[in-house]
């Protein structure tokens, strides 16, 4: 694990830092810390992460601004804040989870949890996925994205009106955060339920799922029960 810990208070990122380390233990490959929202850019831009800690208050600047660019990129965020009003906000733009201040070690060790046991967040109400486009990041409403296609390391969103977008997030961290309203129906598929207009069996034991726009996309065999099941 490679961690970036975005924290303006030097006490609160040292505990931080020294519970994380207790609870990653061996697979704890490094830990930064950035205090202002400027070096913290600069350091997601030019290194590979796979999980970002960051607090909403910088010296007085808006981690807003910088949480839209942290959830575009290929690495979870969780945020740890004392603005608990926040929380909600947080959750649409696509975080991990939200750790309110003060916080203790049993909390934090929930949150980090996430990220190494894949668990899917079961009341997230995330409204936006966030993508790079040409230095400026676009939030994708969530209503206008139809299914995921996984594309290695990267996915491919494929939106309404024949749109697509390429995200920087892997299908298996996408399906950690949308798992209200999207299901994994292939290895290769997250399909947003509302959107399949039939279950279709061909011969050789092949399972399809057709949108109402008339797409077709593969069931794996194993999940055809259960998907069928959750769709009637």
């Amino acid at each position: 694990m490679n961690i970036l810990i975005i924290e303006d208070e030097s006490r609160i990122a040292k505990r931080i830092e020294r519970m994380t380390r207790a609870i990653f233990g061996d697979t704890l490959q490094s830990i930064k810390h950035s205090n202002t929202l400027h070096e913290a850019l600069q350091f997601i831009e030019n290194n590979s992460l796979d999980l970002v800690l960051l607090d909403l208050n910088l010296n007085g600047n808006n981690g807003f601004d910088l949480l839209t660019t942290a959830v575009s990129k290929s690495f979870h965020t969780i945020v740890i804040s004392a603005y608990r009003d926040q929380a909600i906000t947080a959750f649409e733009y696509g975080v991990l989870d939200f750790v309110p201040k003060p916080f203790n070690r049993e909390r934090l060790e929930q949150a980090l949890h996430r990220t190494i046991a894949n668990e899917k967040i079961e009341k997230n109400e995330i409204k936006f996925l966030a993508v790079k486009k040409r230095h400026r990041i676009q939030l994708i409403p969530i209503e206008d994205v139809l299914y995921i296609k996984g594309a290695g390391a990267y996915t491919e969103l494929f939106l309404a009106h024949e749109k697509k977008e390429l995200h920087d997030k892997s299908l298996e961290q996408l399906e950690q955060l949308l798992s209200n309203t999207f299901e994994r129906i292939h290895k290769s598929y997250l399909v947003k339920m509302s959107e399949i207009k039939e279950i279709i069996v061909e011969s050789g034991s092949k399972y399809i799922a057709e949108l109402k726009n008339g797409e077709r996309i593969p069931i794996g065999r194993t999940r055809y029960k259960d998907i069928k099941a959750k769709w009637l």
